[in-house]
């Protein structure tokens, strides 16, 4: 994370345009939940008091409850402005579209959207920038809080199955990933606007590690 411009400098209306750090905020307001810590220290470089995100949260909430709300697509144009990139994608036997938007706070990550051909808003989640390099996963020790995105856990850590989210915005998956030594075990990993938050590592070992074989007697 790098250092941004305060979202709500002194002196502006809480009833003045809503920003892109705004919805910064709004996506830290989830967050919190499971890792206060993180968003804290987030938080302070934004330069934005526990009000400031509250509010945040709460508008965006009043919009996108409002029965004149307008469509979800629409409303990240007015917050982000024009996407950094947009590309066409067919997942199954559904076409869409994706858009993608650069946010300050994660810039090794992209805000995105994909948007059904009647505009409909499927998903909205952060998904790693095309030009940063991937984390590396390859045991349960590297499933560190905001380290990777649902996609790249799935990747790395496939078969996976994916889990209903407790909210919106939630995301869950359920696979068997090595732990340093080699043992093998269930895993439970829960993402917020797609970024991993925490893990429920299971114990035992699926398959404890093989031990080395007695010396000859």
């Amino acid at each position: 994370m790098v250092p941004v411009p305060p979202a709500n400098p002194p002196g502006s209306s809480p009833s003045g345009p809503f920003t892109p750090l705004d919805l910064q905020l709004v996506l830290l307001r989830r967050m919190a939940d499971h890792q206060p810590g993180l968003v804290e220290d987030a938080r302070h470089e934004l330069g934005v008091s526990l009000a400031g995100m509250r509010e945040a949260n709460k508008r965006w909430q009043a919009a996108v409850r409002s029965p004149r709300s307008r469509s979800a697509r629409s409303r990240y144009l007015s917050v982000l402005g024009e996407p950094e990139s947009r590309a066409r994608r067919r997942i199954g036997d559904l076409d869409c579209e994706a858009w993608r938007w650069r946010l300050p706070l994660w810039p090794d990550l992209r805000f995105e959207i994909l948007t059904a051909p009647d505009g409909t808003v499927w998903n909205e989640w952060l998904v790693r920038a095309p030009d940063a390099d991937p984390p590396v996963l390859r045991t349960v020790e590297d499933l560190t809080p905001w380290s990777c995105t649902v996609d790249e856990a799935a990747r790395a850590f496939a078969p996976a199955r994916p889990l209903e989210g407790t909210a919106p915005t939630r995301w869950g998956l359920a696979f068997v990933a090595p732990d340093a030594r080699g043992g093998r075990h269930e895993v439970v990993a829960e993402f917020t606007w797609g970024l991993l938050q925490r893990t429920a590592v299971g114990d035992p070992p699926v398959n404890p590690p093989l031990s080395e074989p007695p010396p000859p007697g």
